[in-house]
């Protein structure tokens, strides 16, 4: 079967690097860049292919994916509409729909179909699953069923709409909540607190808010202030955030405990359904607090930490957690993970990426028993000790050196450490057996 040509402009960074990882298994994918020789890098290492010219691209492309700033999307929607082949797609993933739909209707001919789109997660993101994807089209051609169906199948939540009504709604998911996180750390940073110092004091929510907070602050200035700025019904928005903040503060500043409840009530009941709120913040709140329990728990011995962003497993014994990072030692070898950025493994976890990834140790063990030793009962004993992967009995005997009433068995043991090895052997003398 003869894979579609998937392009992607802007693909050496981002989400346009993200998507990368999930088409590449399945379509031929092609990226081009702004910078050449950190495209050309970025495809080598993801084994794809780098192509210099956004004309170029678009016109190899049965799918042109346009993933840059938002402020040169139209610009880029214009340099290679006249360059993308007959019954092909043009797709964009900004997060700003109405001038992109816009440039698309106007620039495009009839034999170009296109669907505005926006992926609502950012590029940490490691799974499709159950995130959501906004469709905007204009109108629906050949290649709109195609794509529907396929981003379906990868358990994707899709919402189909206007690029109005998109434009917002993101008003308020985005231009709002970043607008009022950042003013929060600015805030912060002008009453020049220092954040470790309050960790003594912290609630989980607080917790909570700080990360998301960091969350947003950390992403591009650029991409935050375009999201701002590009956004229709930004002007509006700031002037109700603006409004309100004033308006609370000349409620607190006047004592006026009446009107300072009022607001609040209303804003509550606003909120909608806040059982399920405090359900989800909750959940986040006890996997937290959770987790943490778990690694305090453990330390001292063996465990399994997953890089949640990296896939990598590190495993080692914990020698203890300090500042939000836990110390993991492996022979001389000593890694600092920051707890924000590990999942800790269950015993199973651990004991299967062991089974995958270490050198078997494998031992013969002769042993002296009582002749009438149920051998099938050993070998079930020993199966249960932890890291034993298997045990056969590979030879019996009972000649002159052995007296009337013993007999030798001998056991091929497999197991992941020698230390395990010797638990066995510390076993059959706990059955009475004499090794030999």
């Amino acid at each position: 079967m003869i894979k579609m040509n998937v392009g992607i402009i802007g693909g050496s960074d981002g989400l346009g690097k993200t998507l990368v990882y999930y088409f590449r298994d399945e379509f031929n994918v092609f990226i081009s860049a702004r910078d050449h020789d950190k495209g050309r890098k970025v495809a080598d290492n993801l084994g794809i292919s780098y192509i210099e010219s956004n004309a170029g691209l678009a016109n190899i492309s049965d799918i042109l994916i346009i993933s840059v700033p938002i402020h040169h999307t139209s610009e880029v929607i214009r340099e290679t509409a006249p360059f993308m082949k007959e019954g092909s797609l043009m797709m964009d993933v900004t997060s700003v729909k109405e001038e992109a739909s816009k440039t698309m209707a106007e620039v495009l001919p009839d034999t170009i179909e296109y669907i505005p789109t926006h992926p609502i997660f950012g590029p940490r993101t490691t799974e499709l699953d159950n995130q959501v994807i906004v469709l905007t089209p204009d109108k629906k051609g050949k290649w709109y069923d195609r794509v529907y169906n396929y981003l379906s199948r990868k358990n994707m939540r899709i919402i189909e709409t206007t690029p109005q009504k998109h434009d917002f709604m993101m008003s308020i998911v985005q231009v709002l909540t970043h607008f009022s996180f950042i003013s929060t750390a600015s805030a912060i940073e002008k009453l020049k607190v220092d954040l470790s110092e309050t960790e003594n004091y912290e609630s989980p929510i607080y917790n909570l808010m700080i990360d998301m907070i960091a969350r947003i602050v950390s992403q591009n200035p650029y991409l935050t202030y375009y999201i701002q700025s590009m956004n229709n019904n930004g002007p509006k928005i700031r002037n109700t955030f603006a409004d309100a903040v004033l308006e609370l503060r000349d409620v607190i500043n006047n004592e006026d405990d009446e009107k300072f409840v009022e607001i609040a009530n209303k804003a509550t009941k606003h909120m909608g359904d806040i059982k399920n709120a405090l359900g989800r913040s909750d959940k986040a709140i006890n996997a937290l607090s959770h987790e943490f329990t778990l690694l305090n728990k453990s330390i001292g011995r063996e465990v399994g930490l997953k890089h949640i962003y990296s896939g990598k497993i590190h495993v080692g014994t914990l020698e203890g957690i300090k500042n939000k990072t836990a110390i993991l030692r492996k022979g001389n070898k000593v890694n600092h993970l920051r707890l924000a950025n590990i999942e800790v493994l269950s015993d199973d976890e651990l004991y299967d990426w062991k089974v995958k990834n270490h050198d078997k140790k494998i031992a013969v063990i002769s042993c002296i028993f009582s002749k009438n030793v149920h051998v099938e009962t050993i070998q079930n004993t020993v199966m249960n000790i932890d890291n034993i992967l298997d045990i056969r009995l590979i030879d019996a005997y009972n000649g002159p050196q052995i007296d009337n009433d013993s007999i030798s068995l001998t056991f091929e043991v497999t197991a992941l450490e020698k230390e395990d090895i010797e638990n066995v052997k510390k076993l059959f003398t706990g059955f009475g057996g004499i090794l030999r």
